[in-house]
């Protein structure tokens, strides 16, 4: 990776913590409590890296992350790494990256949407969870939705065929009159078009993609994992044998 690219991404890494970006904190308090999140889970990474790909990389990159490494991280054939998990125009070794250019995305979004490698890592598992559980229908929106983990959020729900669509339940505290300019705040959601998944078979769809995120911010954890089982094993047998030579030496001291 050349110097340009790499501080290219570290200003896009930059600019997301800030505020009004695609992917920036905002919004009110985290609605939901976010299920256990495994990411030595094999089969859920491979189910949320194909939500991903075929959801968010049409638009987000994620240029740190191989396609080969994640073949080789979890047991997958080229074969059908290639057949399931890639665009036909990727190759093997390359990284996540998509075709379209930040001056069209940025005209089309208002801003060019973050490279998501190490997403999960700046913002963590509870904020991507609600962030993805929380669109909803917004017709004061210039797009047409908004988010209560992000308010006024410049990304279309990419996920509304699945989970459908849905409307704010606000905090009914607020009187009327002087109190009313004041924004409502959301404590809630209601589904009132249902997608293709029922709203369970939703939310395991986005555990599993918030797993396979937490995942492609830590690649290593998986092999960490597989290593500290071995090196807790190699610990535990040298303590016997210590203990053991250590009787040994000392028998005759007593």
């Amino acid at each position: 990776m050349n110097m340009l690219k790499l501080v290219k991404n570290t200003v896009l890494l930059i600019t997301l913590l800030a505020p009004g970006y695609v992917l920036a904190a905002g919004g009110s308090a985290l609605l939901y409590k976010t299920p256990k999140i495994d990411e030595t889970d094999k089969a859920a990474i491979q189910r949320g890296a194909r939500v991903f790909i075929n959801y968010c990389l049409t638009c987000h990159s994620a240029e740190y992350m191989r396609y080969k490494r994640v073949a080789d991280d979890l047991g997958i054939s080229e074969e059908i790494m290639k057949k399931n998990l890639m665009n036909p125009v990727d190759k093997f070794h390359d990284g996540m990256t998509v075709a379209i250019e930040d001056d069209d995305a940025k005209r089309w979004f208002g801003v060019p949407p973050p490279d998501l490698s190490v997403i999960a890592r700046a913002r963590g598992r509870d904020w991507l969870y609600n962030y993805f559980m929380t669109f909803y229908r917004d017709d004061s929106s210039p797009i047409g939705v908004n988010n209560a983990t992000f308010k006024d959020v410049a990304m279309p729900h990419v996920l509304w065929e699945l989970q459908g669509w849905q409307e704010p339940i606000y905090d009914d505290s607020t009187a009327e009159g002087d109190a009313a300019t004041e924004e409502k705040r959301i404590v809630g959601m209601k589904l009132v078009e249902p997608g293709k998944l029922s709203p369970k078979e939703y939310r395991q769809t986005v555990r599993d993609l918030v797993t396979y995120m937490v995942y492609m911010g830590e690649p290593a954890e998986l092999q960490r994992h597989r290593i500290g089982f071995w090196v807790l094993a190699f610990l535990f047998v040298f303590l016997m044998i210590s203990y053991a030579l250590k009787r040994e030496y000392w028998k005759d001291v007593h």
